[in-house]
């Protein structure tokens, strides 16, 4: 597994990531401590480094679930988790906070539930555009000059937020959404990365699931699976809509000797040795499948037929309901 430079912070990360959400909440029923330890114990042993959190997964639940996973190979570990998005004990969407001073109370709550003396990388989960970014950055940075966070990082920003928060402290990463039929990043957010030295981190590679093809109906989804309700791309016929592109894909895996999952993942990578990936899974069988895609070379003519296959905006639905859309890119 190969390693790259998580911005300009000195901490190197691998190559592709692994995203915990899944494992406390969102995707069906959330695995006990020590099944998700199984999963992030076999995601260490085959060279993943760099775990992604945040404190409103599972109201808290999965930054406890990684703590004993920490106590074990705190030192192997490059450790990111988020604040902003308030919630209360039983789930309740309590809104965003980027005040200051309660993000120096967020950032101690989760060094507690994660049992960590410091986090690698935090990041900004939303932007409230009710507090000036230079004043959260601000706060962020005294987390750094504290002792408690490494370096740190945004989520769903802008261009202009991420250059204002560069001013004040570097970004180590921006977080954002991007895989083949999420594509809103390529214009203006990545480039300025690069510019800044920032990693750019896609979360949802996958699609939410949707480019593995293991979804073709309201019966693949577990119980309590919030994409039936909640996620545009999966709900209200979209879903139906949406196979065709996502079996386009699927011919091509099957010339290239892999699954629609590796094309999509081998996709992502194939955009920048600077763009780091952070499928979930709950599966070591599908962990296994996702660090295939390391091994998919993709040439041109095959990054040419995804794109064609899949262009943008051709993929029906929105990613977040209209509710929270005003979040993005904020």
């Amino acid at each position: 597994m190969r390693k790259i430079p998580l911005g300009r912070s000195g901490l190197e990360v691998s190559q592709l990531g692994f995203g915990c959400m899944g494992l406390a909440e969102f995707y069906g029923e959330a695995l006990s401590n020590s099944k998700a330890e199984e999963v992030l114990e076999g995601a260490l042993a085959r060279g993943v480094n760099f775990f992604d959190t945040a404190d409103m997964y599972g109201s808290g639940r999965n930054e406890e679930q990684l703590s004993g996973f920490l106590k074990n190979h705190r030192d192997e570990v490059v450790l990111a988790t988020k604040f902003a998005i308030q919630r209360g004990d039983d789930g309740t969407w309590l809104g965003l906070s980027n005040d200051p001073a309660y993000i120096k109370q967020a950032c101690d709550a989760s060094l507690k539930r994660l049992g960590i003396d410091v986090i690698d990388l935090y990041y900004m989960h939303r932007r409230d555009r009710e507090v000036p970014v230079e004043d959260s950055v601000g706060a962020m940075a005294d987390l750094v000059k504290a002792g408690k966070v490494r370096a740190i990082g945004l989520s769903e920003v802008s261009v202009e937020t991420l250059k204002k928060a560069n001013a004040v402290h570097p970004i180590a990463a921006l977080q954002s959404e991007y895989s083949i039929v999420t594509r809103d990043m390529e214009a203006e957010i990545i480039p300025a990365c690069r510019e800044l030295g920032t990693t750019f981190v896609a979360y949802s590679p996958l699609g939410r699931g949707l480019l593995t093809g293991a979804y073709r109906s309201e019966k693949d989804f577990s119980a309590g699976d919030y994409r039936l309700v909640m996620n545009p791309r999966f709900a209200n016929g979209a879903l139906e809509k949406n196979l065709p592109l996502v079996d386009q894909i699927a011919e091509i895996a099957k010339a290239k000797d892999a699954t629609p999952a590796q094309i999509a993942l081998a996709w992502v990578l194939s955009k920048g040795g600077d763009i780091v990936p952070i499928p979930g899974t709950k599966k070591l069988s599908r962990l296994d499948e996702n660090i295939g895609a390391l091994e998919v070379n993709l040439a041109q003519e095959d990054i040419a037929a995804i794109e064609k296959a899949v262009p943008p905006g051709a993929v029906a639905g929105a990613r977040y309901p209209e509710t929270t859309s005003s979040t993005l890119n904020a």
